[in-house]
Formats: C-alpha cells, structure tokens, sequence
C-alpha cells in the first residue's frame, strides 16, 4: 500500500465558475486553423556553454523540443525534467550562483512564485502580440518575468475496462470521486511536489471554499491509495490498471488514449481549474542571449509543434500555432474563474501547503 492521509475545513466561500463562452472570450481561446510555422525573430547569439533547461512537461517533449532547438540554432541543450515544487526548489538553492538558464513548461503558479521572489528576469518577446490573452496575462502578473506557452484543464481520467468490468459507472463530478466504489482506488500527486496537486488543491478551495475543501480532501482520502511525486503519475498508473482513477491534468489522460491505453477523461461538473503552462529565463543565467533564444522558440508555432509531434495536447499559446485535434475542447469544459493573482503568490501557497501537510500529510497511513 501507498501514502495515505486525511484532513479538515475553513469558513465556506462561493466560486465564481464562468460560463464557457465568458472564459473563452476572456482568456481568447477558440478554434483556430492549423496555424502556419513562423521563422525565430531572434537570431541566437552563441552560447557561453551547453544551455541548462528545467523541463516541467513529460519527458518525450522535453527531449523533443530540446533536439528541435539544437537542429535550428547548433546549440547545445542540457534538459533535465522536473515536477514543479522540485524546480522552484532547485532555483532557489542556486540563486546565489544559478547553475540553471531557463525553467521551461510546468503549471505557471509555481513561474509566479518565482518572479515574486526576484528568481527569474523581466524579458519581453517581439512574438507578445501574437500570444493568447491569458498568455499576456502571465506576463503582466509576473511582471515580464513569466509568460504562457500553453493551456490544459484539470480533470480526471479514468480506467474504462475496469469500470465495466465492476460495473462502475464512471466519474462526471468532484463529488463523484467521493462514492464507496472508489475506496482506495484514486491517485492524485502531492501539491508539494507536483503542480498539477496544487492547481487542484487550489481549484477545490475556489469551487468549495478553503472549509469544504479540506473536509473534501479530508473524505477523498479514504478513496486515495498513492500520493504521487509527479502530477502525470496517475494518468500512468490508470493506463496500466493499477488504479481506477486519477486527478491530472485532462491531456495527459489523452495522451495514455491516444497510446491505445483503455482510459477516458472527464471534466468535473461542478467547475475546474485549468494551468497556464509557463516559461521563465533564471535571473544571472551566464547564457542570456541563448536563453532568450530557446524562450522564443518556445513561443514560436515551430517550437509549439513540438508538444502534438510528440503526443502531448495542452492548447498552445501562440494563435499562429497549430491546435492538436485530440486537445480537450476547453471551451465546452465548465471553467472556473481561476484566481492566478492569489494562488500564485508565495504566501498563499506557502500557507495552503502547510495546511495540507499539517491536516493531511500529517495523518498519512
């Protein structure tokens, strides 16, 4: 058996769940034609070394893009992946002398605790105009220090064959995740660790108040059987039965089903959160100009691509870039109106985390 923990309540506030069509016009999102591929608008200056990239995404894209980056600028990439709460971790210890050039991909709460903490630097792109609002919209919060490369909702996925098999039916709601059935069978990563866990310890407070969400946390706990590191974990572990359902990000469950895995994904009904999956150039990077370089490439459509080539299906930021097909349709997915500006600041997080580890964490089995 795995970690397992428990939990407790604060006073109840009401979320402010939008309707699809208000999030879409808001953040700018909509179905656009597969986009044509754009030249780099920064011709990169040679490296001083190999450039050290922190990859939050899974691991086929960070190796793509990092071999799609070398092939066009002859730059050497060192790729190294890691969940969110590991990066901000290993940025932090390193800023006297950061060993790091750029932090590329991951949810973008962490990226805004980050700039907040003076770790990354102001940089705008000549490509700004063509982001997406909610893009331009990390920029501005972090203060030029962060800016949006891509979407994805939080959700569930879900192992169909084994549903069928124990005539479960499968689970459409937040409140559905708390049914008998599903004892022990759900995995979700720990929000210390996996930003994916945060973005859904912050969803819940947002849709239920901080009071019910920890009195839902608190009842889930008996359904969880794993705490993972990574946030993708328990879209894995869904895909190889080792477990009924898990909390992740929507395309990484679509990814383990376009893999052929039996699994299916669903948004939850009462309302969801989503990431602005970010990247950030490390204050003191010895490598400037290359890290400029990489992080306009991560803005172009050609660098965008990168994430479909290789099966990953986030919404991507640049409206000239191509829509993968198999990317949920966020824009049929109830939103919630995800506070960023709150949930991204060092304290907030600081003091959620500490709740969790004291009321949850703290009674693990």
């Amino acid at each position: 058996m795995c970690n397992r923990q428990k939990s407790t309540r604060t006073p109840r506030e009401e979320c402010s769940v939008t309707s699809a069509g208000y999030w879409i016009k808001s953040l700018g999102l909509g179905i656009l034609a597969a986009g044509s591929v754009i030249a780099l608008t920064a011709t990169p200056a040679k490296a001083q070394g190999p450039l050290t990239v922190l990859c939050g995404v899974q691991e086929e894209w960070c190796k793509a893009i990092a071999v799609a980056f070398e092939k066009k600028t002859g730059t050497a990439v060192a790729m190294s992946r890691k969940s969110a709460g590991e990066a901000l971790a290993q940025i932090r210890a390193e800023s006297a002398n950061p060993k790091t050039d750029v932090w590329w991909g991951g949810p973008g709460d962490p990226h805004l605790q980050a700039a907040e903490e003076g770790l990354t630097m102001a940089y705008e792109s000549p490509q700004f105009a063509d982001l997406q609002p909610w893009a331009q919209s990390q920029y501005k919060q972090s203060q030029g220090r962060s800016v949006g490369i891509y979407a994805g909702a939080l959700g569930f996925v879900y192992n169909t064959e084994l549903l069928a098999k124990r005539k479960i039916s499968a689970p459409k709601c937040w409140a559905d995740l708390l049914r008998p059935e599903f004892k022990e069978e759900i995995q979700i990563a720990n929000p210390n660790a996996s930003g994916t866990a945060y973005t859904a310890l912050a969803t819940l407070v947002q849709v239920l108040g901080e009071d019910g969400a920890f009195d839902y946390l608190k009842k889930l706990n008996d359904n969880v059987n794993q705490y993972t590191k990574s946030g993708s974990a328990p879209a894995a572990a869904v895909a190889r039965s080792e477990t009924l359902v898990g909390i992740i990000f929507m395309h990484d469950g679509i990814n383990q089903k376009v893999n052929g895995f039996p699994v299916d994904v669903a948004a939850p009904c009462e309302g969801t959160g989503y990431e602005i999956g970010s990247v950030s150039i490390i204050k003191g990077t010895k490598n400037l100009d290359t890290a400029k370089a990489f992080y306009e490439f991560a803005l172009s459509p050609e660098g965008q691509a990168t994430g479909a080539e290789t099966k990953q299906f986030q919404m991507p930021s640049n409206r000239k870039a191509a829509i993968p097909p198999e990317a949920p349709k966020l824009e049929a997915i109830r939103m919630i109106d995800y506070n960023f500006q709150k949930f991204g600041t060092a304290e907030e997080r600081k003091r959620l985390l500490s709740r969790w580890d004291a009321e949850i964490k703290a009674v693990a089995k």
